[in-house]
């Protein structure tokens, strides 16, 4: 496929002239970045020729800013408003994979790419499968492969024809990517009602409205007619196996789930280790519910809501009994995470497709803030379902704020009932005489000095202060015997070619 068709250069360019942005931010992933002076160079011979055929001056072109962005902050799938903000940017262009993400702040136009697939291939493929399966299909699909989809949904309306009279009838749904122009609003440019009001389209061309439920991931939304259920049907994925897939996967772990792999022409049914990471996250649940010191990751600085979920689940761990602490680290990693031993778990806040870190390497449990919900609400049971989105549990009735029970409950991790955080113990009390109490607390853990060994047990402190007093180690001692102020001491003066006390 040709660079313009690939990179959609005629798309993105009356995109940028009718609505007259003049500051332009390309965002590009490590894989296409090496491609993106070519895509800037055919942007502007674009941009010119758009300008020329409306017969205005080819000026206002050349003021046009292109600015190319790399090495996002967090995930390359979300939008990077920070790093646009830096050039004062009017809107973002997106290049590659995307999980479509609500935008806070700036317009953002989408280009999935194109992926290379066999329409008829992949066609015959869900035709057999269709025809030997006895429940419906919901036909699901990366966003690289978006534009080969009208195609297929042709070459199966062609095949359908053909079994008009047989006993065989092909009952294939689709879904729909949800919107290729993106407004901070979060309103799709694509469709001009809400995502409630999709219908499901058919193999025979059958549409209809009607009270549906819906349901959206990934970048794709469809429905489900009323009396039907998500479970009722076998979705049928076509891409490859990355993030996207896994979401899918998790989220909707009570279907029949099939892949269509389009680079070896082949059907994979067996998901065995795709489900087994449900119970890995079962695990980190009931792990975190253990937790003293909570930490909260900042996965996102983009994506629309992200403050709200940062707040919230503030409110939850401060409710349980629990001390929280907010921590911002770009891309988080065994070694960032290693300075904050106190932290028994952390909380990634961050788009669905990235929120997912195999925690194996990591000192303490990395968990999404559905999994806090779980774990630090009472009356809470895990009953297979799983969210990703965390914009689907703002404000959400399940997580209520409550206060820490007295009651003990049985621990799987530890074999035996504990009780929650010492700090129940005050919060009965009024909430000026809550907060005198707590701040004793820190002031008598920050007293504690070391006066011999120490050995420190995981888990043991209730707070960031108790932990710091408990270590054998803290640093360098300030508080000297002298009250005269220690003498400046002077380092290496000169350039570091040659510094003066040097010969």
């Amino acid at each position: 496929m040709d660079m313009e068709g690939f990179y959609e250069i005629e798309a993105v360019a009356r995109f940028i002239l009718t609505r007259d942005f003049r500051r332009v931010a390309l965002q590009f992933p490590d894989e296409l970045l090496k491609e993106s002076t070519r895509v800037v160079r055919a942007l502007r011979e674009k941009l010119h020729v758009l300008k020329k055929s409306t017969g205005e001056r080819d000026r206002d072109v050349r003021d046009i800013g292109l600015y190319v962005m790399g090495d996002t902050t967090y995930g390359s799938c979300c939008v990077d408003e920070v790093a646009a903000s830096h050039i004062h940017a009017d809107c973002v262009i997106h290049y590659g994979h995307t999980c479509l993400s609500p935008t806070s702040n700036l317009p953002a136009f989408f280009v999935f790419g194109k992926a290379s697939i066999s329409a008829s291939n992949s066609a015959e493929s869900l035709c057999k499968y269709a025809s030997a399966s006895g429940k419906p299909i919901l036909v699901l699909f990366g966003l690289e492969y978006a534009y080969a989809m009208e195609e297929i949904k042709e070459i199966i309306a062609h095949e359908s024809s053909k079994l008009c009279g047989s006993t065989t009838i092909l009952d294939i749904h689709y879904a729909d990517v949800i919107c290729s122009i993106m407004n901070p609003t979060g309103k799709s440019e694509t469709s001009d009602e809400h995502l409630e009001s999709f219908s499901i389209s058919t193999s025979d061309g059958c549409s209809g409205k009607t009270t549906a439920t819906s349901y959206n991931i990934g970048g794709l939304g469809w429905s489900v007619p009323e009396g039907s259920r998500i479970e009722d049907y076998t979705l049928f994925w076509i891409g490859s196996d990355n993030s996207a897939f896994a979401s899918v996967v998790l989220t909707f772990n009570g279907c029949e789930i099939v892949r269509y792999d389009a680079k070896e022409n082949h059907i994979i049914t067996d998901f065995t280790q795709q489900r087994r990471i449900l119970k890995r996250r079962y695990y980190l649940v009931e792990k975190a519910k253990d937790a003293s010191i909570v930490g909260i990751l900042v996965g996102t600085l983009g994506v629309a809501g992200y403050l709200r979920m940062i707040h919230q689940m503030k409110e939850l761990i401060t409710a349980a009994g629990k001390k929280a602490y907010t921590l911002a680290m770009g891309r988080p990693n065994p070694a960032k995470l290693a300075n904050f031993p106190e932290c028994d778990v952390f909380i990634y806040v961050s788009c669905a497709q990235t929120a997912l870190l195999d925690s194996k390497e990591f000192l303490a449990p990395v968990i999404t803030p559905y999994e806090a919900m779980l774990a630090f609400s009472r009356n809470t049971q895990w009953t297979g379902a799983y969210v990703m989105e965390f914009q689907q549990l703002i404000s959400s009735t399940q997580t209520g704020v409550r206060s820490p029970s007295k009651e003990a409950r049985f621990s799987f991790i530890q074999g035996g009932y504990v009780e929650d955080s010492d700090l129940q113990e005050i919060c009965d009390e009024e909430d000026e005489d809550r907060a005198v109490a707590i701040v004793n607390i820190m002031e008598k853990a920050l007293q504690v000095r070391d006066k011999g060994p120490q050995y420190l047990v995981k888990g043991a402190a209730k707070s960031g202060p108790e932990y710091f007093a408990t270590r054998s180690f803290q640093g360098l001692e300030i508080y000297g015997k002298s009250s005269l102020p220690e003498p400046l001491l002077i380092g290496r003066t000169g350039k570091a070619s040659g510094y003066e006390d040097e010969r």
